[in-house]
């Protein structure tokens, strides 16, 4: 993953529970990198084992850690380093779900050896979706629920999002139910 992932993680580490708890996280993760470039290319174990150290030292299930940092993700890095893209995603939650696709594009030319997850969105009904979520990296299922859940905060909307299923065939694929009101 790129180093933006895990300036995140540290920002989110650093911001709710300080500086040295951010330090004692990433020793126990073994994570030498005093620092991460944000465009710089890291191996996805270190995110992992960031989440996994986070998840011992603050007492928390990593599955809420993994929501928080998907919130924050959105609410937090993506305004600050991809402002006016997300402000073209749609003016509404439901909008940004099905222009997703475009969204991951655009930041493509950014970080152009980005291996990004694919998004397919169904509407099912009014404020109805069905949200396909495909990756090669598995166990990032609450990242996205927090990513969704982040998102329709952005948009001041309430969500409620469920897991309808997971499937690791050839690639990790999530189906989410979201229901928007």
């Amino acid at each position: 993953m790129y180093g933006v992932v895990n300036q995140a993680i540290q920002g989110l580490v650093e911001d709710n529970f300080g500086r040295e708890t951010w330090v004692q996280i990433r020793n126990r993760a073994g994570v030498d990198q005093e620092f991460f470039l944000n465009n710089e290319s890291y191996d996805d174990s270190i995110t992992y084992d960031l989440v996994g150290a986070a998840s011992e030292i603050l007492k928390v299930p990593a599955r809420n850690i993994l929501i928080d940092f998907g919130k924050y993700w959105i609410l937090k890095v993506g305004y600050e380093k991809y402002g006016d893209l997300m402000k073209a995603g749609g003016s509404s939650l439901e909008d940004f779900m099905f222009n997703l696709p475009n969204f991951h594009g655009r930041i493509m030319l950014v970080y152009p050896n980005l291996s990004p997850p694919e998004f397919k969105t169904e509407k099912i009904g009014e404020g109805h979706l069905i949200l396909n979520y495909y990756s090669h990296r598995e166990g990032l299922t609450h990242f996205v629920e927090g990513l969704c859940l982040g998102l329709a905060e952005m948009f001041n909307e309430k969500l409620t999002i469920t897991l309808l299923d997971s499937t690791n065939d050839q690639m990790w694929h999530d189906r989410f139910e979201l229901l928007i009101h």
